[in-house]
């Protein structure tokens, strides 16, 4: 099994060079409590989840985008001076390409991390913060924590009025997802499978982070590994076959494309019965890809698979998020496209 975020430093030991003087005191998830400047004007974060996060409050102070910048297909739906950012590396994930010198280089006020609170994570912003000098945070990446979490970001950059009204659209969004959930738990809960990757044979394990939207929208996930299992799997097309979901959903149009082909894809009721759904993924992904606030609306869009709610209204709902979220109006024929795989029109 993998977990869907390890810490890894490239350079082990770095002279500390602090920033500006430290004026305030913050705590974050985890409940350290860390000395900031009176104003943050560049935030460093750790991995894609905490560049998300600080873009939709402060586009203006993210420092770059971790892993890779945004895709010009990706771009298009966000602030194209934000979308311009350079690349920065990680510190966190699969793929962690930073070491500390490219911290320093970066000349932040803050590292941010947004993502799991395990006592590792602490750790690592533990160490990063005594290697540079810098100020570390941990945010709590739980969906029932993002309007917490947006309250606590708007006080550590000092952006109170655009957290706030993030956090009440996202409170609101979340008191819709547990109205659907508590009707789907009437009515029968739908069993998704979620693949991942072109081939669709890696899925996240019920109770990992990267499946916590179908778990809180009052699906269940098929993919129970074994007791205290989390994280992300490889299983096989026949262990696919065996749990028989309701639905297989995939952010990968590759993998969707291939088991409309596949003759063993083709043998699972799922995808026979027309279930076979793509998943938006477009500037960021709605069940994870990663699994930070963009993930809400996939909260929006489940009822409506799920055939709680008619899809009336979803564009403009989705049109909305992104003005308020992404600072960007999308253009609406880039949203129709984005949105008809997912209701089955694609």
């Amino acid at each position: 099994m993998m977990i869907n975020r390890r810490p890894l430093l490239a350079t082990p030991f770095l002279l500390a060079a602090g920033p500006a003087m430290a004026s305030r005191e913050v705590a974050d998830a985890t409940g350290r409590r860390v000395a900031l400047p009176g104003r943050v004007a560049r935030v460093f974060p750790a991995g894609p989840p905490a560049a998300i996060l600080v873009y939709t409050v402060a586009p203006d102070l993210l420092a770059g985008w971790p892993a890779r910048p945004p895709r010009p297909h990706e771009a298009v739906f966000l602030d194209p001076a934000a979308a311009a950012l350079p690349e920065v590396g990680r510190l966190t994930g699969r793929d962690n390409t930073a070491n500390l010198e490219a911290v320093l280089a970066a000349r932040p006020d803050l590292v941010l991390d947004y993502g799991s609170v395990a006592p590792v994570f602490v750790q690592l912003a533990e160490r990063v913060q005594a290697q540079t000098g810098i100020p570390t945070l941990l945010l709590d990446a739980s969906l029932a924590k993002i309007p917490e979490t947006y309250e606590t970001l708007g006080a550590m950059l000092d952006r109170r009025p655009e957290a706030a009204r993030r956090a009440a659209e996202a409170s609101r969004i979340l008191a819709e997802a547990r109205e659907a959930a508590a009707l789907l738990a009437q009515r029968g809960r739908p069993r998704v499978f979620y693949a991942r990757g072109p081939r669709g044979t890696e899925t996240a394990l019920h109770g990992s982070i990267n499946a916590e939207i179908i778990e809180y929208a009052g699906a269940e996930n098929v993919a129970v590994g074994p007791p205290g299992a989390r994280g992300l799997a490889q299983v096989s097309v026949e262990q696919v076959l065996a749990w028989d979901p309701d639905y297989v959903m995939s952010l990968d149009p590759a993998f969707i494309a291939m088991a409309r082909q596949d003759p063993l894809w083709r043998s699972l009721r799922a995808v026979r019965q027309g279930r076979l759904v793509q998943v938006p993924n477009t500037p960021f992904g709605w069940v994870d890809f990663p699994p930070a606030v963009n993930r809400l609306l996939g909260l929006v869009w489940l009822p409506i698979l799920f055939g709680l709610a008619p899809p009336d209204g979803l564009e403009d709902r989705v049109a909305a998020f992104h003005r308020l979220f992404y600072h960007r109006d999308p253009d609406r024929a880039l949203l129709k496209g984005l949105l008809a795989p997912a209701m089955g029109r694609g």
